[in-house]
């Protein structure tokens, strides 16, 4: 049996292609986003939504029956509950509703965030030499 190739950014714009047209657009804002804010974070899918990993779970994100979910690590939801306080959230994913536009500096402030638990966290746990 033929191992199967890592996933990549191509299979996001698949993903995108195959989302309903209304909400395409969205989506390729959302990725947009993350991406300017994780230039260097891997693309893939995961859990059937697109995934981004920088030294670590970045971002997900996927569209349901009534918003568009984002999905972080926590704590970086709890963190940013006043600027979040107009939209549905849970301890990892924040809902943008479908009617509303994306708000996508918030986006960034939040994908930014986690990027810098990641890179702490990587930190934290190298070790060096010992002295």
């Amino acid at each position: 049996m033929p191992m199967r190739k890592a996933p990549s950014s191509k299979e996001v714009d698949v993903y995108i292609a195959n989302a309903p047209k209304a909400l395409q657009s969205k989506l390729k804002e959302l990725r947009s986003a993350i991406r300017q804010v994780a230039p260097a974070a891997a693309e893939s899918i995961s859990y059937r939504m697109p995934y981004y990993s920088y030294k670590g779970r970045l971002a997900w994100f996927a569209p349901m029956k009534n918003h568009i979910g984002l999905y972080l690590r926590p704590p970086v939801i709890a963190e940013h509950q006043r600027e979040l306080a107009a939209y549905q959230t849970t301890k990892s994913a924040v809902h943008f509703p479908l009617d509303q536009k994306l708000p996508i500096a918030l986006v960034k402030k939040l994908v930014r965030a986690r990027m810098r638990k990641n890179q702490s966290e990587a930190k934290s746990t190298q070790r060096g030499p010992l002295s």
